[in-house]
């Protein structure tokens, strides 16, 4: 009898350890996540494609349901995420500031339901808010761009005048001062609709007026829109700095670097705290620490990114991290919260 009682024991224990597991992996399958992407292209070599290649593909990897949707407009957006809060997805996940309202509404609506927003800030129960100090990236870019620059001229190309690209500019303008501090600065701005982030013909009719008035290197904020700085840059022998996702391989020899944004890992590790029921909302700011922001150096730009020029970037990164940068003080001032 006593071994009976062991031997049940024994298989109850099993049956307990399996339930665990299959609890696990049933919970993984289960999670229906969206992503909601601020413009209707997420191929657009940047921003919204750094989410899919190092967020949703490795989500689908592990058997996770990903809902995917592109809207073509705010009204699209707004009724898209509402459409997938009555279906019970979550964490629904604004991909842009652009998605802020909508995220906001569906949010008060769906109170028990997760959303995240990243770019921007969305002060509710089950929200998540994640931006990024894209200043203090934009500061090593700027500071690149003016060692680089033989003319003492950079420029600088934004999608849409907003605060958040305001934090790229200001940032790229205090780290180019930093090693020129009368270096001239050109800025343009593409324009006030969100086509501002997928219009390489303007991109490059900017790019040729900054060119031609003396910049040799243009960093683009812009989304896809840098694809039309990029291709100007070599056709005049130039430079320009990729933004969001890695764009040296774009124009390989014409593309100094790109100022990358690592949200797409954000979104893959948050939904990963989601499942693991450690998900907990509030504000959330990844920087140059842990290398969330960084100027990408590969195959592509290793030659004209060079050791020497890769050695001071470094030690200026090292200084922001550390708060030991002359500038930090100013540097601080170009974070707004969005």
């Amino acid at each position: 009898m006593p071994f009976f009682i062991l031997f049940v024991l024994f298989l109850i224990s099993l049956s307990g350890h399996s339930h665990a597991s299959l609890t696990v992996a049933d919970k993984v399958q289960s999670t229906r996540i969206a992503v909601v992407y601020d413009r209707p292209n997420k191929f657009d070599h940047s921003f919204n494609q750094a989410v899919y290649e190092n967020g949703v593909v490795p989500l689908l990897a592990q058997g996770i349901q990903v809902k995917e949707f592109e809207p073509a407009n705010p009204a699209q957006t707004e009724q898209g995420i509402l459409k997938l809060a009555r279906r019970g997805y979550q964490p629904i996940i604004g991909i842009g500031y652009a998605t802020a309202p909508a995220i906001r509404k569906a949010a008060l609506r769906f109170p028990n339901t997760a959303f995240m927003i990243v770019d921007s800030i969305i002060e509710l129960p089950n929200v998540q808010s994640i931006t990024f100090d894209e200043d203090h990236g934009a500061y090593l870019a700027g500071a690149l761009a003016a060692l680089m620059s033989k003319s003492g001229k950079i420029g600088f190309i934004g999608g849409m005048d907003i605060p958040l690209i305001s934090k790229f500019s200001c940032g790229y303008l205090l780290g180019a001062q930093s090693i020129n501090p009368k270096i001239t600065y050109l800025e343009n701005f593409v324009g006030p609709t969100l086509n501002a982030w997928n219009d390489p013909t303007k991109g490059r009719e900017l790019a040729i007026y900054q060119y031609e008035n003396g910049a040799d290197v243009i960093f683009s904020a812009a989304g896809g829109t840098g694809l039309g700085v990029f291709q100007t840059a070599k056709d005049h022998n130039k430079f320009a700095i990729g933004v969001d996702s890695n764009q040296n391989s774009l124009q390989p020899g014409a593309v100094l670097t790109s100022m990358v944004k690592r949200v797409g890992r954000v979104v893959f590790e948050h939904v990963q705290a989601f499942i693991a029921g450690e998900w907990q909302a509030g504000p959330y700011r990844y920087g140059l620490a842990g290398g969330w922001i960084d100027l990408a150096r590969d195959q592509h730009n290793q030659v004209i990114y060079s050791d020497r020029l890769h050695g001071e970037i470094s030690n200026l990164k090292a200084k922001i991290i550390n708060n030991q940068l002359p500038d930090i003080v100013r540097l601080r001032q170009c974070s707004v919260e969005q």
